[in-house]
């Protein structure tokens, strides 16, 4: 971290240059009319307040607590070369239409914001790079935003479930009209499947990261014959409409090797493990997490054939066998393990040479699991290891058989 006495020299340096300035005090002071770069954390002003910065082209405001859009207006009426513009967990409720005259305007953050609709006017915004309104109370996109040409990435979901206990605790956006016009979109998070979707996708060739919520059995086989065509997609979330439709995954077949990390909610229909996706291509893929699939057996022992190059795995939400075993040489790479939320569990057993380069541990929520993980102590490389929430004498169990000297080796451990 930054000394207090180097930051403090860095933000006199930048405001000596009229390069940036940083405000924590809670309230906006007078600030110099020339900086350009302006970061403020809790600004408080409830007052009208009128604020001229014409040279100013960034704006970092986090945690604003006014809610009030006449700051904004002031801003966007004299500020107009503004390019990057983040007002992130912000208690704004409305953004100004006068947004639209923001020529210059490359990035717009309104993540966490209490915002609850965009106003026509940003279809004006032509240089607009990134759009983040990522857990918003926003239910649909501006009807003009296909004209936005430049926008490269789209950030859009609301979260109904804080909690995220739910199977749908966020909701994606449906697709705009003129979606397939979006031709420099690189990122695309979250949008809701339907019939159309699989044809709007298929001039989308830069899509790199894709997100899509509220598929059915329906449509899998259209919009996974378009996604095999993305030669750069690298990045993919398929979530079912409901916690029992079985996604079918026959026509996932990539046509490149790009796609790395790949998150599925919603269950999978019989065969799956069959699926291209899976067998053959498995050997691809890194990054796996994986919800509500209820394989109902060893999803570890089934999984390990087909993916031994996997450096993060995720299972969360399953019922499962109620014994969970890593066989010897199973997953030879995996850097991350996270079993959570998985009633049936009660034992798991890790054998000599499974998971060699395994960091970090994270098992929470096993309710039934009594018993200690049997050759965790092997795990030599470990470096973080949660056992939360699990059954009632697991942490009598851990102490009775004096697991912290046995896994000393590892520099944080929370049971």
């Amino acid at each position: 971290m930054m000394h207090d006495i180097v930051r403090d020299l860095a933000l006199e340096i930048a405001k000596e240059e009229r390069f940036g300035a940083a405000s924590d005090c809670g309230t906006m002071v007078q600030m110099d009319k020339d900086v350009r770069r302006l970061s403020s954390y809790g600004w408080k002003d409830k007052t009208e307040i009128i604020i001229k910065l014409p040279r100013l082209r960034t704006l970092v405001s986090l945690e604003t607590v006014s809610s009030s859009p006449d700051m904004l207006s002031s801003i966007f009426s004299e500020s107009t070369y503004l390019t990057v513009l983040e007002l992130q967990d912000s208690e704004l409720t409305e953004v100004p239409a006068s947004i639209g005259t923001l020529f210059n305007l490359r990035y717009l953050g309104l993540r966490r914001t209490k915002v609850k609709a965009l106003p026509d006017s940003v279809e004006k915004l032509y240089n607009l790079n990134t759009l983040d309104i990522k857990q918003t109370k926003i239910q649909r996109l501006p009807q003009g935003i296909a004209k936005v040409k430049k926008l490269q990435h789209l950030i859009a979901d609301r979260h109904d479930d804080e909690k995220q206990s739910a199977f749908r605790y966020f909701v994606g956006m449906p697709a705009p009209k003129d979606l397939s016009n979006m031709l420099e979109l690189q990122t695309l998070e979250t949008v809701e499947a339907s019939k159309d979707l699989a044809e709007q996708l298929k001039k989308l060739m830069k899509l790199r990261t894709l997100w899509i919520d509220n598929l059915s059995a329906t449509d899998c086989a259209n919009i996974f014959s378009t996604l095999s065509t993305m030669p750069l997609l690298s990045s993919l979330l398929l979530s079912a409409w409901d916690e029992n439709a079985a996604l079918c995954f026959d026509t996932l077949k990539p046509c490149s090797t790009e796609l790395h990390k790949l998150i599925i909610r919603g269950r999978w229909a019989k065969g799956t493990l069959e699926c291209p996706i899976f067998c053959g291509y498995g050997t691809h893929l890194k990054y796996l997490a994986l919800s509500w699939c209820h394989l109902g057996e060893d999803p570890l022992e089934m999984l390990a054939p087909h993916l031994p190059n996997l450096t993060y795995l995720k299972l969360n939400n399953m019922h499962s066998a109620k014994t969970l075993v890593l066989s010897a040489g199973s997953f030879p790479y995996l850097k991350t393990l996270v079993l959570k939320h998985m009633p049936s569990v009660n034992h798991l057993v890790i054998n000599s040479g499974a998971l060699p380069s395994l960091e970090g541990m994270y098992i929470v929520s096993l309710t039934e699991l009594d018993k200690i993980p049997q050759g965790i102590e092997s795990l030599r490389h470990l470096k973080k290891l949660w056992l939360l929430d699990l059954h009632k004498d697991f942490i009598a169990q851990w102490h009775e058989n004096r697991m912290h000297q046995r896994v000393q080796h590892v520099p944080e451990i929370r049971v």
